[in-house]
């Protein structure tokens, strides 16, 4: 009799399939595109490999035994997606000021080719083994799991990202608050479609979930801020004479900051006294 797998396993298997094809095709080139869609695959693999060790909870460190193999790769690949925000946000800060930034322009170039390379080697030089490794592994323990166990689990996770904004609303949001809230509420997302995937009722309302996409959506303009903030003050940092332009861009970003992290923060409260009231 052949062992009967999770429905939910049906979309590792896809996503695990559409990953290794990213990475074999990053193996000859590095593309940007291809690299941000490679990251948002390991992501989900990783949530699957969380799940996988609440539901086998007796396998100690199952998700490390998983995904730690990733780890390096996905970090590279998350940065490729910060530089090509960082190189639009400047594209588009040349076009309205119609100004050159051409200093700043080289040093992201240059950090482009290290980036890059970073990211070629960890592609060529990790063993395609480590992909059939994941997805047998991944397939043993999804064998024979009922629906209930992986709702239990799922449940399980959702609580301990509820847990973490609970902890985020009882004060003033921090860069690393406000960064980890998006984080988590991408996972709340993936959760819920698993759940809704197993045939169970999502927790929570279609209202809720509108509102969780919306304060992503809302905090993707302060999270592009942050990094070309961090980026620009970099750049900065070794420069004795900054000129002029450069300190009017460090201004207006530190302003927007001001701006996009109090009306974030304020989005932010307003849905965790739904989801945790």
């Amino acid at each position: 009799m052949l062992p009967k797998f999770s429905p939910v396993f049906q979309i590792f298997e896809s996503q695990h399939q559409q990953a290794k094809e990213l990475f074999l095709s990053l193996g000859k080139q590095i593309k940007s595109k291809k690299a941000i869609e490679l990251a948002t695959k390991l992501d989900f693999l990783e949530v699957y490999s969380d799940l996988l060790n609440k539901i086998h909870f007796e396998v100690k460190g199952l998700n490390f035994d998983l995904f730690s193999q990733f780890k390096s790769l996905q970090k590279s690949l998350h940065k490729i997606h910060h530089f090509k925000l960082v190189e639009k946000s400047l594209d588009e800060r040349e076009l309205t000021q119609n100004i050159t930034y051409g200093s700043y322009r080289k040093h992201l170039d240059e950090y482009k080719k290290d980036l890059y390379t970073q990211a070629f080697d960890l592609i060529v030089g990790s063993p395609l083994k480590n992909w059939d490794d994941l997805f047998e592994k991944a397939k043993q323990y999804s064998q024979a799991i009922k629906p209930l166990s992986i709702n239990t689990a799922i449940n399980q996770i959702i609580e301990e990202e509820l847990d973490y904004f609970a902890m985020d609303s009882k004060g003033p949001m921090d860069t690393k608050l406000l960064k980890d809230t998006f984080i988590g509420l991408r996972i709340l997302v993936m959760l819920e479609n698993m759940r809704v995937h197993l045939g169970f009722n999502p927790i929570f309302v279609p209202k809720v979930h509108l509102e969780i996409e919306e304060l992503k959506n809302n905090l993707k303009p302060w999270y592009v801020n942050h990094l070309n903030y961090q980026s620009l003050t970099y750049f900065a940092s070794d420069k004795d004479d900054l000129s002029k332009k450069y300190m009017d861009w460090l201004k207006d970003l530190k302003a927007e900051k001001k701006v996009l992290s109090a009306l974030s923060e304020k989005r932010a409260q307003k849905l965790f006294e739904k989801i945790l009231g």
